[in-house]
């Protein structure tokens, strides 16, 4: 009950001319490190993700007036962030005349030499699974195992169905032990 009234007294603070600024900045500090690791767990590429999660905030800014408070304001947030992360990855194949799992096949092809990279050869092999999924179940499949939504509340910000959802997660794991038990090489 409490988080709901703090949430509220954020969203009236965002929505208030005087306050905006100073809730904007609690909005960023409380919200920014979970929202990158969801964008980044698209994207891939940490200089994307920082790109992305800015482009996110923004139009969380310029649209806090219409947010009506159907959702939770994380629901919401995480939406957008959701939709930048594919928008940015779509302009980005049509910027360079490629498919987007062209795209995600360059990304992950970049993740070994990326710094920020923490993983071993088991998490780049998972990544290149995933890779092979449709863009839907990819979404889901990251979402689910990486985040830490429920399923009640992954269908709020994918605006589908609990039983499409899960359908999907068994699916797109069947799919990944599958590639993955066809590319171990490690033991």
């Amino acid at each position: 009950m409490e988080r709901v009234l703090i949430e509220q007294e954020l969203i009236d603070a965002l929505q208030s001319d005087t306050r905006r600024e100073s809730a904007f900045r609690e909005l960023v500090r409380t919200y920014s490190k979970r929202l990158y690791w969801h964008i980044r767990s698209i994207v891939l590429n940490h200089e994307d993700a920082d790109d992305v999660l800015q482009n996110t905030f923004i139009k969380v800014f310029k649209n806090i007036d219409g947010f009506k408070g159907d959702s939770q304001l994380y629901t919401w947030m995480y939406r957008i962030a959701t939709n930048e992360s594919l928008s940015f990855i779509k302009k980005r194949a049509r910027k360079h005349q490629v498919s987007v799992e062209e795209v995600q096949q360059q990304a992950i092809a970049q993740l070994e030499s990326d710094v920020y990279f923490e993983g071993d050869a088991a998490q780049l092999l998972l990544q290149k699974a995933i890779a092979t999924l449709p863009e839907k179940q990819q979404l889901i499949f990251k979402m689910k195992y990486f985040g830490s939504q429920t399923y009640e509340e992954l269908s709020e910000i994918l605006e589908t169905s609990v039983g499409g959802l899960k359908s999907s997660y068994h699916l797109a794991v069947k799919k990944i032990e599958t590639y993955i038990k066809a590319h171990e090489t490690f033991h």
